[in-house]
């Protein structure tokens, strides 16, 4: 997992509430097991106007033009700006692969389903929870022609928006050490590597039969 660096994107508002796994990444899509390749399926019911399929070419796939991630000046974005109780649903980790292979790197709402949430830690997204008003208050910033860019500075725990306006966030504080020093799962056990290595080397001399 790469370590999350002080970054500024547009923000793409998807003014919707109770956005469900299945529809951030439908479940004809959960046949791969690797964390790549799910980004051209992202919200695919809602990008494009035919069904998606697994290892189909997207690339001549008729578009929602009606889609908020299909407007030109979003498709680059890497904050997401969404409403409450975002990735309910199955639990599926696909989900926050298919966010993180598009590219969003944060996700800004006032509330997130509770597996979800933890998920997008392990996979190197960042979800920002702020109050309704907050959220009421960026969205309404992102109105009309223009578009809204967002400084995000993990370790000051500060967004700084491009109208002048800073917002403070909480983030717990070892999740915020592992997005910060890239550690998932399995890097935060490779971190005890040697350790392993002296207790297996023990083991073997000790009881080498079970080996």
């Amino acid at each position: 997992m790469d370590k999350f660096t002080p970054f500024t994107s547009i923000v793409a508002p998807l003014d919707r509430s109770n956005v469900d796994t299945d529809a951030i990444i439908p479940k004809q899509f959960l046949k791969s097991i690797k964390r790549s390749g799910f980004g051209p399926n992202l919200f695919d019911e809602w990008r494009y106007l035919d069904r998606g399929e697994p290892d189909a070419d997207c690339s001549g796939r008729p578009i929602n033009p009606d889609f908020v991630l299909n407007e030109a000046r979003y498709r680059d974005a890497q904050i997401l700006l969404t409403r409450e109780n975002f990735g309910c649903g199955s639990s599926r980790e696909h989900a926050p692969w298919a966010l993180a292979d598009y590219g969003i790197r944060v996700i800004l709402a006032p509330s997130f389903a509770d597996i979800f949430f933890n998920n997008c830690f392990k996979n190197g997204i960042l979800p920002i929870v702020l109050e309704d008003k907050e959220i009421d208050d960026i969205f309404s910033k992102t109105a009309g022609e223009g578009v809204l860019e967002i400084a995000v500075d993990l370790p000051g725990q500060q967004l700084k928006l491009s109208t002048g306006e800073s917002i403070g966030f909480a983030v717990d504080p070892f999740r915020k050490h592992c997005l910060l020093e890239g550690l998932d799962d399995i890097g935060l056990t490779l971190q005890h590597a040697e350790r392993i290595r002296e207790f297996e080397a023990q083991r073997r001399a000790a009881e080498p039969w079970v080996f």
